[in-house]
C-alpha cells in the first residue's frame, strides 16, 4: 500500500513536470518574447537615427568653415547653422514630446542648410572647390543615410505598436510588459503635403 501510494505520488509528480515543462515549451513559441524583442528593434532602429544625425551634426562645422574661407560677409547665414547645429545637440528624446521637439530642431536645422546651399549657389569657385564638393557629396549621402533611418525606425515603431495591440501580444503586454508602452513616430513637417513651388526669377 505504501509502495503504491509513493509510485502514486511520483507519477504525478513526474506528470506534473512534463507538463509544466510542455506549457513552458509552448509559451515560448506563442509570441512571448515578441514584445521585449521588438521593443530591442526600436531602440536599435531609433540609435541608427541618431547615429546618422549625428554624422550630420559633424559634418557642419568643417561645411561652414569651408563656406566662411569664401564668403565671410554671409555671418547671418552661417550663424543660423551653427545656432540650429546646436539646439539639436541639446535635444534628448525619451518620450513623445521630446520626439516633437527632436523633429523641429532637426528641420530647423535642414532649413538653415537649404538656406545655406542657396548662399553657395552665388559663389562658382566655392563650387568648384574640391573639399567643398566632397562635404556637399556626405551631407547628401547623409540626408539619404538619415531617410532610411527614420523609414526603419517608422516601420519598426509599427511592427511594436501592432503586437502590443493585437492578439496573442495584447494578452502578453497587459500580463508581462505593461510598462512598454506604444512607441511614438516620426510625423510630416507641417505643409510637406504641399508641392513646394518653383521659381526660375
Amino acid at each position: 500500500m505504501e509502495n503504491n501510494k509513493m509510485a502514486t505520488s511520483l507519477w504525478r509528480r513526474t506528470t506534473q513536470s512534463l507538463l509544466t515543462l510542455t506549457l513552458l515549451l509552448g509559451l515560448t513559441g506563442c509570441g512571448m518574447n515578441n514584445i521585449p524583442t521588438l521593443d530591442e528593434q526600436v531602440k536599435a532602429s531609433w540609435g541608427q537615427v541618431e547615429n546618422q544625425y549625428q554624422r550630420r551634426a559633424d559634418l557642419i562645422p568643417n561645411l561652414v568653415a569651408t563656406v566662411k574661407g569664401y564668403a565671410s560677409h554671409e555671418q547671418e547665414t552661417l550663424k543660423a547653422v551653427t545656432d540650429a547645429r546646436a539646439r539639436v545637440g541639446s535635444v534628448q528624446v525619451s518620450d513623445p514630446a521630446q520626439l516633437k521637439a527632436f523633429e523641429a530642431a532637426q528641420n530647423q536645422l535642414s532649413s538653415a542648410l537649404a538656406r545655406l546651399m542657396v548662399v553657395v549657389e552665388r559663389y562658382p569657385e566655392l563650387k568648384a572647390d574640391q573639399q567643398f564638393l566632397t562635404l556637399q557629396a556626405q551631407l547628401e549621402g547623409t540626408e539619404n543615410r538619415i531617410s532610411v533611418a527614420r523609414r526603419d525606425y517608422i516601420e519598426a515603431v509599427r511592427q511594436f505598436n501592432t503586437e502590443i495591440r493585437t492578439f496573442p501580444g495584447v494578452i502578453w503586454s497587459k500580463l508581462l510588459y505593461s510598462d512598454l508602452e506604444a512607441k511614438p513616430s516620426f510625423s510630416a513637417k507641417p505643409g510637406a503635403d504641399e508641392a513646394p513651388k518653383v521659381s526660375f526669377q
